[in-house]
């Protein structure tokens, strides 16, 4: 296994991190449409990619030629549920964009397997030219909590929750309670995501700072899902004051 230095940029707060990223996912969608007339985009759902999602809308980009993807969904909501991934994505950023941009959503209604066999097939093979992602509390990447399966030869599937994942989602303001968040969702594998030519890894707020330190201290451990991120070979990892281990400050 060959691997890679992930490349950290840090930032004053979330604010500048979030414009910093955007700008650099933005300007790949513009070369993958330039140069193949098309980009393939797998999108991250959570109040930390706002920001960088904020600023890609912002784009002069067409996005009637970007194919968006989302990495993961809860089991168990209302169809119309707002803490529902696909919805909130809907709602804050693809609403936003100028064009007609495709928007390949998981379907929770259907049964668990069924879902995830679905939206691999949906994601077919073919690489995403970016992936936006950020770490969970526990440093998880989607839904895939430790210990991590870094090599699962699907590329979607139902998982069941740990508890610090569901906590997070009520510190979050999600939830009311842990009891309200759903226990099982459908999640793009560890693989899938990394499948790409390019990651973007947007990561404010102090209490992601213990999972950026694991994610850049150790080579690559399924108890530290971020850690598989070293298996690629053009990761960047935006940091602000809260989460980068020595502090913030723009470089």
């Amino acid at each position: 296994m060959t691997l890679h230095p992930l490349t950290v940029h840090r930032h004053s707060d979330p604010a500048a991190l979030g414009r910093a990223a955007g700008d650099r996912a933005a300007a790949l969608i513009a070369d993958a449409i330039a140069s193949r007339g098309e980009a393939r985009v797998m999108l991250a759902a959570a109040p930390s990619q706002s920001a960088t999602l904020d600023r890609i809308a912002s784009a002069d980009l067409d996005f009637s030629r970007v194919t968006f993807f989302h990495m993961d969904d809860y089991l168990g909501l209302a169809a119309d549920a707002p803490q529902g991934f696909g919805n909130w994505l809907e709602a804050g950023f693809l609403s936003r964009l100028s064009g007609e941009p495709t928007f390949h959503r998981i379907d929770p209604s259907l049964p668990a397997a069924e879902s995830a066999a679905s939206y691999a097939e949906a994601m077919g093979e073919e690489p995403f030219d970016v992936t936006l992602c950020g770490l969970g509390v526990n440093g998880h990447l989607a839904f895939n909590d430790p210990p991590a399966d870094f090599s699962d030869p699907l590329a979607a599937r139902p998982v069941t929750l740990d508890d610090t994942s569901r906590r997070q989602q009520v510190d979050e303001g999600h939830f009311p309670d842990v009891e309200t968040v759903p226990a099982q969702a459908i999640t793009v594998t560890i693989p899938r995501l990394l499948n790409a030519r390019h990651v973007i890894c947007s990561v404010p707020g102090a209490p992601k700072r213990q999972a950026v330190i694991d994610t850049l201290e150790h080579e690559p451990d399924p108890r530290f899902p971020g850690t598989a991120l070293h298996t690629h070979p053009d990761v960047h990892l935006y940091v602000d004051a809260g989460s980068a281990p020595e502090g913030g400050g723009d470089v």
